[in-house]
């Protein structure tokens, strides 16, 4: 059993200052694989320290510079790939081919943000159009400093390459705290960081739980910007911590996702699209589109696809070929599905699939595929975020009622339109409050294209060129025009 009682603080290994250790349980086997530590404050003080020691040399070395160690983060992920890919779905739960789709994102991330990189020495100095003669004003793109970054559970390697390669291309130094529930898969970034000669102090990874870790780290005032992936109770947590110092805050928190049905959607068609949208990763995404709103015209074909598809899911080992859907990731979280499950029979929804149709595995933290139809919008199961392979259907008779549906929930993360004519699913997505909306297809999440949510679904953006600049401040220097510049 592997013992994960180190900390990774200015390239070297030490010994935590936590005496708590944490087990790390594989949810197919339900067997305890590793132990990891609860951290202490004094880690994170320690990481802290080691990040702003290598802050001045980190953030003036030229972005071509710092592209080519995350060039190098790609490389040895992409050399890496398919142990990994084990790695990830026995600590997780995922299948392989699910992992297996992460490492890509993962890689083409730190690819896109090198390129960014390099980009940002081109940026520096710009000169500004005035409307005054005789002044000039130039625009300067400057790390945002040392920053706390935190993960969860769910995509192991994906979100934090979306917070460490934007991080690095700024310029800034970090202190990473990956989820306890996950730590396997996150221990080779510090290896990756050893292999490509990373500076000393500028990754530092913190392995521990909310407590000893996430608290102390949000909280630290030599820390100047916090990044968080989970909760929406969490997430308030930490903006609450980070407050004191005036700290900037990135959040990417919860979401009730719709996926639109419209009536001249093919069914069969919809019902793959639907599918993929809710039992990936066994529902344990943000983006899940939840809440099927479908158009009565198309609804009793649509449910009648889905059942067949969800009969056909084979639930089983995630490391084995012909695996559909492994477990959840952990007991916790299997359970609190479960509560909503409880919750649905109470309000006695109408079901099409559930635990009844289907014979579970004997071991591992498995749900089966659960489906409902004719929700009532007052439902806790329509209005609130499960985290679970759970559907909820609802018909509408318009498209004006499907998009004010849509609407009308605390969370604007995502969304996906389902119809026939291209043109009207775009106008549709243009009145959706969500941050990527999809048509006629899966969840395509692009290196190139932001990530984040309006309403309750968080703060600022990820990805993209919005990643990068969430980690710089901009700075202008103005003065009386000079000759020749």
């Amino acid at each position: 059993m592997q013992r994960l009682d180190q900390q990774f603080i200015d390239n070297q290994w030490v010994r935590s200052r936590g005496s708590r250790l944490l087990p790390v349980i594989n949810p197919y086997t339900e067997e305890i694989i590793a132990e990891v530590t609860a951290g202490d404050t004094a880690d994170v003080e320690a990481a802290v320290e080691a990040a702003r020691r290598a802050l001045p040399a980190w953030r003036t070395m030229s972005g071509a510079e710092r592209a080519g160690y995350l060039d190098g983060f790609a490389e040895v992920l992409t050399r890496r790939r398919d142990e990994l890919m084990r790695l990830s779905s026995t600590n997780n739960g995922k299948v392989l081919a699910e992992a297996g789709i992460d490492l890509d994102d993962a890689i083409a991330c730190y690819r896109y943000y090198a390129g960014q990189a390099r980009a940002l020495d081109a940026r520096q100095g710009q000169q500004v159009e005035l409307d005054m003669e005789g002044v000039e004003a130039r625009c300067y793109h400057d790390p945002a400093g040392v920053v706390g970054l935190i993960t969860p559970w769910n995509f192991p390697l994906v979100t934090s390459a979306w917070k460490l390669a934007p991080a690095l291309a700024a310029g800034c130094t970090v202190v990473l705290k990956p989820s306890e529930v996950t730590p396997l898969p996150e221990h080779a970034l510090a290896e990756i960081a050893l292999e490509v000669s990373l500076p000393a102090g500028v990754f530092n990874l913190l392995f521990g739980d909310g407590e000893g870790i996430g608290a102390p780290l949000s909280a630290h005032p030599g820390v100047d910007k916090v990044s968080f992936t989970g909760s929406n109770r969490v997430g308030e947590a930490v903006m609450r911590a980070a407050a004191g110092g005036s700290r900037g805050v990135s959040l990417e928190l919860g979401g009730k996702s719709p996926i639109l049905v419209m009536e001249d959607a093919d069914p069969e068609q919809a019902a793959d699209w639907v599918m993929a949208g809710i039992y990936f990763n066994a529902g344990q995404i943000c983006s899940a589109t939840s809440r099927l709103l479908v158009h009565e015209a198309v609804a009793a074909p649509l449910f009648a696809a889905l059942a067949e598809r969800i009969d056909a899911l084979t639930l089983g080992d995630p490391l084995a070929e012909g695996t559909d859907m492994g477990p959840l990731t952990s007991s916790r979280q299997r359970e609190a599905v479960r509560h909503y499950l409880r919750i649905a029979e109470q309000e006695e929804l109408d079901v099409v699939r559930d635990e009844r149709h289907r014979q579970l595995p004997v071991q591992g933290y498995f749900l089966a595929p659960i489906l409902y139809r004719d929700v009532p919008l007052e439902s806790r199961l329509w209005q609130e975020e499960i985290f679970g392979p759970v559907l909820c259907g609802h018909s509408i008779s318009s498209e004006q009622e499907a998009i004010e549906l849509a609407n009308d929930s605390d969370f604007g993360l995502a969304a996906t339109i389902i119809s026939g004519d291209a043109t009207r699913a775009k106008r549709i997505g243009s009145q959706l409050q969500a941050g990527s909306i999809w048509f006629n297809s899966d969840q395509l999440v692009l290196p190139e294209t932001g990530w984040g949510g309006f309403k309750r679904s968080g703060i600022g953006r990820e990805l993209g060129p919005w990643g990068l600049s969430s980690y710089l401040e901009v700075k202008h220097i103005v003065g009386p025009e000079t000759p020749g510049n």
